[in-house]
């Protein structure tokens, strides 16, 4: 029987096939059913250390892989940029290669620059696991959400309609959202100001569009994204008032929703500005579920990325 995963990195989903992340998806669902029915099932990696190098302040994310570590039975460390020899001058790959020769026995990688997860996975043979970098991509991001919908709708996406709604510019959630939903058969329409959506984007296979109230009946799903004010300056968006009057999921546009539309967000949510507080706490809003996703799909990446690697030094 092929093996339908082979990698020992997961770097991004613009690579990845649509088989690739099928499998992804129906391990974490496989894993989901164990979490509540017998975790004996799960496999266990006792004795395995992850090290979580977050350079970007993170709360959901690391603290979902450090609870899919554990779920696992393996333990966890976090280094943050003050607290490593960064400080000192030392190069990423150095601290990376030092981890390794420590005994990690796989690597989480947050950095603010694009590229960083792809040089890092290069210069070690543990894996790596790419938790965002810069505004490139935010794989396990883009797994859980679509994990998220395919709870909903199935793994079949075609014909559902989504909407990702604010800052793609910047977003690199947004991106590794377009790659994956797409490749499960969905439409996708970016919508936003034209400083933060660019026509550009259209080359991605995607619509792009300057009017959120002329979708809001036809959506099957919407994603809010908040404004990436440490990626960006200050004259994108002419005033936070004014981006909530135009692109804002506000209470009156919620109605106008399909009662099976699902309202997302990757968090952190900026409540008032693109999601008004009684829309993400509203029965349609699927957010914490997106949350306690993220621990699922995130076991599921890392027993298939160390699965690969110990089939590689087997070989």
């Amino acid at each position: 029987m092929k093996q339908v995963w082979t990698r020992k990195d997961l770097i991004g989903l613009e690579d990845l096939s649509r088989e690739e992340i099928i499998h992804i998806l129906t391990t974490a669902q496989a894993f989901e059913e164990a979490l509540k029915t017998d975790p004996r099932k799960l496999p266990n990696y006792a004795g395995k250390v992850f090290i979580n190098l977050f350079m970007e302040a993170s709360t959901r994310t690391r603290v979902a892989f450090e609870m899919a570590a554990l779920k696992l039975g393996a333990s966890t460390t976090t280094i943050t940029q003050s607290g490593s020899s960064l400080t000192k001058g030392e190069t990423l790959r150095d601290t990376a290669q030092n981890l390794e020769a420590l005994f990690a026995d796989a690597i989480i990688l947050r950095d603010r620059t694009s590229g960083a997860a792809k040089l890092l996975s290069e210069h070690v043979k543990v894996p790596v696991i790419n938790a965002g970098d810069g505004a490139h991509e935010h794989p396990t991001q883009g797994l859980l959400d679509a994990y998220t919908l395919c709870k909903y709708f199935g793994q079949d996406l075609s014909g559902k309609h989504i909407a990702i709604v604010g800052d793609i510019r910047f977003s690199r959630v947004a991106r590794s959202n377009i790659w994956c939903l797409k490749k499960l058969g969905a439409s996708i329409t970016l919508v936003g100001p034209t400083s933060l959506v660019p026509k550009e984007f259209e080359q991605f296979g995607v619509t792009v569009s300057h009017d959120l109230d002329a979708l809001l009946e036809d959506l099957d799903a919407i994603m809010m994204l908040r404004i990436q004010k440490e990626r960006q300056g200050t004259d994108n968006v002419p005033s936070l008032g004014e981006y909530r009057k135009l692109f804002g999921l506000t209470e009156t546009r919620a109605k106008r929703l399909k009662p099976e539309a699902r309202i997302l967000h990757p968090g952190p949510m900026n409540r008032g500005v693109e999601i008004d507080s009684v829309v993400a706490d509203s029965k349609q809003a699927v957010i914490l579920e997106q949350v306690s996703h993220g621990v699922i799909v995130r076991m599921a990446v890392f027993h298939l990325c160390l699965s690969a690697t110990q089939n590689t030094l087997s070989a």
